[in-house]
This record gives structure tokens, sequence and C-alpha cells, in this order.
């Protein structure tokens, strides 16, 4: 009997315990009760934007007029030719690596000759380099000389084609330098066709969003709500409101696996390309007689190691192959359902592609220009390459090409020098055409001016 009064005793006392628990716990949870403003898109952009910077840049302009010259040489014989000036320019970027790589509008650094980058997060002001770029996807990619060991937050890249027509989008930018700016609207329309081989990518090719594209916005990120990068900001229509563009994540990707290519790394001839944001990376592209080719990695396997490390990006990827490069390389990759080890000795580039290279493909001497010929010349020392010979019966002789004829650009780019433009021609097959963009010196009354002109040639 005592012991059923006691049991009678402890079930109230076990009730308010259960009651007791629970209103701490109730309270508890309405305390952590997340703050209604801190939706989506709020977190998406305090993902992103520490990722965000602004870029300045300053391109020293040379002016030379010899008709103005002329007429001032007339007026005031002890005239003396206008000094170069300096224009400047801002926009945006987005930072894809963490080791300091970079993502903007080729538009924003085309012909800069100091690039100035300011984090959205900070005060520091990094200098940068272009690592590489395309003028026709519009696609820069930059370097900021960081500390050693610096580390910056990178964006997570999208999958290609991951795009819900009318999902919610942000774009993002760092105009001027005054911190982030956020503009939010929807994806209004998709890439609505593919660029043809060639031609440089369009309003047709972009992106199409009413999230306002705010001057100094271009290079910017267009995010999802996952904060992951879907595009690049490129252009507002001034006609109209609520129209602006960005180059879309898949375009992005195909313009860095052609910008940034992994066969060749640091002066080192790799032979092999992999497919930028796969995870692992894919090789996508072998040259046969390369030392890639030669160890017998194929299209489609899988890098899961490099000298027993896992790269986490292609840039990753490259920094790994350069640290041995001119020793053996270590390579573990997937084919299929088998794991193979792969060794794999990179050449040094110059052996290979050189001026005698040129030569077999087109019959022509190509030299650097050194600073001297290049003011001779009226132009930049990287402006191209000047012709110091032509072999008889070739397709520069056929082209009418001799001594003295710039050349400005091969097929539409200008390598920074002659190995890069021998890299150019190397992928050019027999029978293949060749674009040269040339100038030529010819006298006008007092003055030397250049004449430009395109001429097509059949590489042998």
């Amino acid at each position: 009997m005592g012991e059923e009064i006691r049991d009678s005793l402890r079930r109230p006392l076990q009730i308010i315990g259960l009651v007791l628990i629970w209103s701490f716990t109730a309270d508890g949870l309405c305390g952590a009760e997340p703050d209604v403003r801190r939706d989506a898109a709020v977190q998406a952009i305090e993902q992103v934007m520490p990722s965000v910077v602004n870029i300045a840049t300053e391109t020293i302009i040379h002016v030379r007029d010899p008709f103005e010259e002329l007429f001032r040489g007339f007026w005031d014989p002890y005239h003396r030719r206008q000094p170069p000036h300096s224009q400047y320019s801002l926009g945006s970027g987005v930072v894809i690596d963490e080791a300091g790589y970079l993502l903007t509008n080729d538009h924003v650094v085309r012909r800069a000759d100091k690039i100035a980058v300011k984090l959205s997060s900070g005060t520091n002001v990094y200098e940068a380099t272009v690592a590489a770029n395309d003028p026709k996807s519009d696609v820069a990619l930059l370097k900021l000389k960081a500390r050693p060991g610096e580390k910056f937050k990178a964006i997570k890249l999208a999958r290609e084609d991951d795009l819900l027509l009318g999902e919610t989008v942000l774009a993002l930018g760092n105009p001027f330098g005054l911190g982030g700016s956020v503009s939010r609207g929807i994806l209004s329309s998709k890439s609505r066709t593919a660029p043809k081989e060639g031609e440089a990518l369009d309003i047709p090719n972009w992106l199409q969003t009413d999230a306002s594209i705010n001057l100094g916005n271009s290079g910017g990120p267009l995010v999802n709500l996952r904060g992951e990068l879907i595009g690049i900001n490129v252009a507002v229509l001034s006609e109209a409101q609520g129209i602006g563009f960005a180059i879309p994540i898949k375009r992005v990707i195909e313009a860095l696996s052609e910008i940034f290519p992994t066969e060749f790394v640091k002066s080192f001839w790799f032979g092999a390309r992999v497919k930028v944001g796969t995870t692992p990376l894919v090789i996508s592209t072998v040259q046969p007689e390369s030392p890639a080719g030669r160890s017998g990695l194929k299209n489609g396997d899988a890098i899961l190691e490099v000298n027993g490390r896992t790269p986490k990006s292609f840039i990753d990827f490259t920094d790994l192959l350069a640290r041995q490069a001119g020793a053996e390389v270590r390579l573990v990759v997937q084919r299929g359902t088998e794991r193979r080890n792969v060794a794999v000795r990179l050449v040094p580039e110059k052996d290979v592609f050189n001026r005698e290279m040129i030569r077999e493909k087109l019959g022509l001497n190509l030299e650097e220009l050194t600073p001297q010929l290049a003011g001779r010349y009226g132009v930049r020392a990287s402006d191209g390459f000047i012709v110091t010979g032509v072999e008889p019966g070739s397709p520069a002789a056929s082209a009418e090409l001799h001594r003295g004829v710039l050349v400005t650009a091969i097929d539409g780019q200008t390598p920074p020098d002659v190995t890069g433009a021998a890299k150019l021609l190397y992928t050019k097959k027999k029978g293949e055409r060749v674009q040269l963009e040339i100038a030529v010196q010819q006298r006008l009354g007092n003055f030397n001016v250049l004449r430009q002109g395109a001429v097509e040639m059949t590489a042998r």
C-alpha cells in the first residue's frame, strides 16, 4: 500500500518535470528561430561577396597621327610629338581559385598596362596580370600577385546548363571600389543559340536577366540562390529597362579550357587537357606525339592523383605538374573500372615549339620585336613579330610576304612570343588554312605609315 501511495505521488512530479522540460525546450526553440530576413538570397550573397573584386586598369596611349604632325610641323617647325597619356577604366571580377585566379571580361582589361584589384571584403590592393584571355568569348583570367601562401575565397562554379528559366538570380559587382553592389532579378532568357566557330559571342549567345547590371559591374558574377556562378555580367541594353546580359557558365568553362591549356605547364609540354569544372578532373584531349600521349593517357581518363595528391581544380592540377616538371610525374587515373598508374616526363616547350616549327609549317622566319625596332614602326614590342626571311616556294612566298612585314596576329590571336606562335601553328594539320594579320610600313610624304591587312595561306 505504501509503494502505491509513493507511485501515485511520483506521477504528478514526473508530469510537472515533463512540462518544465517542454517549456524550456520550447523557449529554446523560439530563441533559435532564424531571422526571417536572412532568406536564400541573403545567404547566397554572404557566401559569394568575399569572392567579388573591383578592377581598375591603366592603359598608356601612344599618340601618333602623321597628318597632325605634318600640319603642326608646317606651322611650328619646333613642335614635339605629344607625350603618351593614360586612360583609366573600372570593372568587376570574381575569384575562382584560392590561389588568386579570377575571372572578368576581356574588354575590362584589354590592352591594359597596369591592373589593380581590390577585394570587396578588404582594403588591400593587389597588382594583377592577365594569365589568359579570349576576345571572342570576352573572358579573361587574371592572377593576383599575392603574398606566398595567401589564400582567397573562391566561388563555386555551377554545372553546365543547370539553369531554370525564371529562377531568381543575383548580379554582383564592386563598381568604383566602394564596396559590393547587388541587384536581384530572374533569369529572363537562357542562351538562345550556340556560337558559331570563330565568331565572337554576342546577345544571341548570352543569358538575359532583369537584374540591373550597374555601371562598373562588367566582369562580376551572376549567381543562383545556391551561390553558384552561372554567368559573367557583360552588358546592359541601354535602349530598354530591365534587360541585362551575362556570358553563360558553359561558355565560360569552354573559354577557360581553351585559354588556360593544361597541356603546357610553365614552359614545359605535357600534352593533355582536362575539362574545367569536373570533379574529379577528366582528360578531354591528348596530343598523340606529346609526353602525355606517349605515356598512354587517353581521353576520358579521370585524374585521381598527381604525385600522391588529389588536384582540387584545373589550376591546382597545373601547379602540381609544375612542381616536378623537369622530372618524372606520377599520375593515378581511373579508366572505366580500372585504376592505373601512369608516369609522364614533361619536355621543355622551346625544344619543340620554336622558329623551326614555324618555318616548317609556313616557310616563314619570324622574330620578336625589340623595343628599338618597335619604336621605328610606331608600335609596342608586344604587338607582333617581324618577318626576317621567306623560303622560296613556301606558303609564305605564295602569300607574297617578304622581309620587314609585321605579323600582328595569327588566326585572330597575338601570342606573347615565338614559342606562343609555334603553339598556335602546331595544331594545324597539312592543308588547313592559317590567317595572318599583317602591317606594312609605307612612305607618305615625309612620314612612314603602317598599312593594315590580312593574308591566308595553307599549312604544310
